[in-house]
């Protein structure tokens, strides 16, 4: 069965997202942080979202987790649009869409212990659990996550854990309300390089065990093809290239996925004036923003590059890439 005709269990479809800059009315500047994106994430399947820092991945986790709003577009749950919830029912896709942060410190309270992290949500969300099963449910989550003696990690505070661990443990609080969808926002990226096969081993045995759909968002293309069956390219805003991790990383067609592939660290290579010519920011994006975002870093560009944002075309099984030189 193709992934096409495999329903999503949480999906965006056309998303915009619109941002107010500046102070004085008047003088204020719409950023256009997302256009146009469509994503869909599937049961026991996982989506790299990738990109650099500006360029719309943990915007697109705050529209999934309802933190934000679309200004266009939908968010869908099992096919049924989010935006209507409240209350309870919005309470209940909370519990069903979880996040996992990038600083396990950051997120985290400093003066409780681990046990209360893991119990609160038990309480909250799985209500009818007396003290007995709810301590025995927390022990069961650090088990999961590889944190042993469970017993002894609950009486800690996360000051007295390693990265990995404090990790280990957001990963154990997200998945305490039995969630259907994982959103892990580099969750890696503030551990140490020994600790991160770990996490990325620990969420795929996740991935398969409990067939959690599971969005993946980081800067590095290299663990994206590890971890995840699909990928996202995304360059302000925009998504670029979407479709197999295989095909895109063994076949990148569009010229900003190549830069990020050639930007994996290999010491075989070595660096070229012609990249370090083209660094720069990601550019601004405004409802008045014209073109191809990626014109002002592309080698190809040419003047309708400038005018006209390329429609996506169909390159190969689920493969799709917005140039106009493919």
């Amino acid at each position: 069965m193709s992934s096409a005709e495999v329903s999503a269990v949480l999906e965006m479809r056309a998303v915009d997202m619109e941002f107010q800059l500046g102070g004085l009315v008047g003088k204020r500047t719409t950023l256009r942080a997302l256009s146009g994106v469509s994503l869909r994430l599937e049961a026991g399947r996982a989506l790299a979202l990738v990109g650099e820092s500006g360029s719309g991945k943990s915007t697109c986790a705050r529209l999934l987790s309802r933190v934000y709003s679309p200004a266009a577009g939908q968010v869908l749950f099992r096919d049924g649009d989010v935006a209507p919830l409240r209350g309870k029912s919005l309470d209940a896709y909370r519990a069903q869409v979880q996040m996992i942060f990038q600083d396990p410190f950051g997120s985290l309270n400093p003066t409780q212990s681990i046990a209360y992290h893991l119990e609160r949500p038990l309480k909250i969300h799985r209500h009818g659990l007396s003290s007995k099963e709810v301590r025995e449910a927390s022990e069961a989550l650090l088990l999961q996550v590889g944190l042993v003696p469970a017993a002894e990690f609950l009486k800690r505070r996360p000051h007295e854990l390693s990265g990995g661990q404090r990790q280990r443990v957001a990963i154990a609080r997200a998945l305490s309300v039995e969630p259907s969808v994982l959103l892990a926002d580099e969750p890696t990226s503030m551990l140490d390089v020994s600790v991160r096969l770990g996490i990325l081993n620990l969420l795929e045995d996740l991935k398969q065990q409990r067939k959690v759909a599971s969005l993946y968002i980081t800067h590095d293309i290299a663990t994206a093809r590890y971890f995840a069956e699909d990928t996202a390219v995304m360059y302000a805003g925009h998504v670029v290239e979407q479709g197999p991790s295989e095909a895109i990383t063994a076949n990148p067609l569009h010229p900003y996925t190549q830069l990020l592939i050639e930007s994996v660290p290999n010491p075989k290579n070595k660096i070229t004036g012609s990249s370090a010519r083209r660094a720069t920011d990601i550019p601004l994006w405004t409802a008045e923003s014209r073109g191809c975002p990626f014109a002002s870093r592309c080698p190809r560009v040419t003047d309708i590059c400038r005018e006209t944002m390329p429609e996506a075309t169909v390159v190969g099984d689920g493969h799709t890439a917005r140039c106009h030189h493919l």
